[in-house]
């Protein structure tokens, strides 16, 4: 019997703000793969995320092991980017206790 191999493309798309989400969900790359690396099984990312299909989940952790390179570096960036968003809202929220007061002493909140 000769089996005929089909590859396949690995269940990562990108979203238009370079985001990369598991299979059809909106469920991050990221996640899936920092539950792995904390020693979560496929069946227990499974459980969290129940947005996922097994296969897809096993499809990223494969795609993931084959490019850890490529992946290590996205999941990098995008750390520094959350970093960076996270530094910006602080710095932008930094007033908001002032003006509450501001709007309570004029009675306009």
């Amino acid at each position: 019997m000769v089996v005929h191999l089909k590859s396949q493309a690995p269940p990562i798309r990108q979203d238009a703000d370079g985001s990369l989400r598991v299979g059809d969900s909106r469920v991050l790359l990221e996640l899936v793969l920092r539950a792995y690396q904390d020693g979560e099984t496929p069946e227990a990312i499974r459980l969290r995320y129940d947005a996922l299909s097994l296969s897809d989940i096993y499809g990223v952790i494969a795609y993931y092991l084959r490019n850890r390179t490529e992946i290590e570096e996205y999941i990098q960036n995008r750390e520094e980017l959350e970093g960076r968003l996270i530094a910006r809202m602080v710095k932008d929220q930094a007033d908001l206790p002032f003006f509450r007061d501001h709007m309570k002493s004029s009675n306009i909140g």
